[in-house]
């Protein structure tokens, strides 16, 4: 069962991203600084960056589990607040530190750390409601 919290988790959170981006695509590529085509779409693109991030999703989402677990949050409202807490205190600052030695601009930080916090914040909520 556990398993199976842990996949819904990620896939609910990786959902999200993809909304996410879709709402701030423009702004995104323009920070990243990715070349686009002439209809807007970035060169090159492959299927890989989708595939990573889903199979990040379920390491990020059956740590979070593990974390749960140990830690006794066990309430959507608990669930939510970790979540937020994982995102917001853990990963974005990590991207952070990754953007600003990369030289990007602080642009880049608050969409991807903003996607950090809420989808974090999902995989917390999916995983207490099981």
């Amino acid at each position: 069962m556990e398993l199976i919290n842990v996949l819904a988790a990620a896939a609910a959170s990786w959902v999200f991203g993809a909304v996410w981006y879709m709402a701030l695509s423009k702004p995104w590529l323009e920070a990243s600084g990715i070349e686009c085509d002439e209809n807007g779409r970035p060169k090159g693109g492959s299927a890989t960056p989708f595939i990573l991030s889903a199979i990040c999703m379920i390491i990020v989402a059956g740590m979070m589990r593990h974390i749960f677990g140990m830690a006794d949050i066990n309430t959507v409202g608990k669930g939510v607040i970790a979540g937020l807490g994982i995102g917001l205190f853990f990963i974005a600052p990590w991207t952070m530190i990754n953007n600003a030695y990369g030289m990007r601009p602080f642009k880049l930080t608050l969409i991807d750390g903003g996607y950090s916090t809420f989808g974090c914040a999902i995989i917390g909520a999916v995983l207490t409601l099981f």
